[in-house]
């Protein structure tokens, strides 16, 4: 008699209402909690053999207190919130997911680094506080912008995200060059890889796209964001703690750079104290929740991947 197959989603409110949820349902008898707090984790966990989780942690603890655990599935690409040592040992399986939110995560690079280059915020609330209806002429130059062809911009992370990145800001007419922070990618077909610093110093734009390691924790401290110029914009859609945040907020109040995209932050949600939620010019900062890699297609991909991750394992 086959062992039957239940499945328990601990965080599933982290990928909103996804239609095609039903693929995972049909597989097992299934379970899902918006929410699961560190000490509900052994309890919700321990009548499953099969978790999803997208941020909640499952580490040794809840390993020894769980037997029947047999696979884990990562709702997300970085599994740094399982630990991969004890289940090894165990003999459970962790699945991850990559490559569902490339084209996401791509779109929105651009999205925040042209809200910022062309001064969305500002010119909107301009003509929303009735200034512009106000006016004798008929623009108003309050932001000036500058265009991306011919510019340099510069890549820190050049894997699957980081070369899409490359291609569409080729599209635009930039010159693209880039480091790679995991020494892997010295050899992108078509682009320069240089030192860091030649990075930060020639580029226009520089945006992040590696993960969080021991080699990128604070990889942009003060030193480093003082060698940017002071018209470039940085953008982080990597991991947050790979940008020194209180020398960010410096630089930003002290016109080191010209503006900073953030859809990753080293705590989230943001806390209330963090230094960029106190930027003197609010048009110099953008910052999203976390939705970088969340389109509506990107959550479908990673569903179906899921999907099939927990189908293969079981040979179904």
């Amino acid at each position: 008699m086959k062992k039957p197959i239940k499945i328990a989603f601990l965080d599933a409110v982290t990928i909103g209402d996804v239609d095609n949820l039903s693929l995972i349902k049909s597989l097992g008898e299934f379970t899902s909690f918006d929410y699961t707090m560190p000490e509900q984790r052994i309890e919700r966990i321990k009548k499953h053999n099969v978790v999803i989780t997208n941020k909640v942690v499952i580490d040794r603890e809840v390993m020894d207190k769980c037997p029947q655990l047999e696979l884990i599935c990562v709702a997300a690409t970085g599994m740094n919130n399982v630990d991969l040592t004890s289940a090894a040992e165990k003999g459970i399986t962790v699945k991850n997911v990559a490559g569902y939110s490339t084209e996401s995560v791509a779109q929105c690079t651009f999205s925040m680094l042209f809200f910022l280059l062309h001064g969305s915020a500002y010119y909107n609330e301009y003509v929303q506080s009735g200034q512009y209806a106000a006016s004798l002429v008929f623009n108003h130059l309050g932001h000036t912008y500058w265009e991306l062809n011919n510019k340099i911009f510069g890549i820190i992370g050049m894997g699957t995200i980081g070369r899409r990145v490359a291609k569409i800001a080729e599209a635009f007419g930039a010159n693209v060059v880039y480091y790679s922070t995991s020494g892997k990618n010295l050899h992108a077909a078509g682009y320069q890889h240089i030192p860091l610093a030649d990075l930060l110093k020639r580029s226009d734009v520089v945006s992040i796209h590696c993960p969080l390691t021991d080699k990128t924790r604070n990889l942009l401290d003060e030193k480093h964001l003082r060698l940017m110029k002071p018209s470039a914009y940085l953008l982080n859609m990597g991991r947050g703690g790979i940008v020194d945040e209180p020398a960010l907020a410096r630089a930003l109040d002290e016109n080191t750079i010209a503006g900073a995209g953030l859809d990753v932050l080293t705590a989230e949600p943001i806390q209330a104290d963090n230094p960029l939620l106190k930027i003197k010019n609010k048009y110099k900062i953008f910052i999203t929740p976390h939705i970088a890699w969340a389109s509506r297609e990107a959550r479908r991909l990673l569903v179906e991947r899921i999907a099939k991750n927990i189908s293969a394992y079981f040979g179904m």
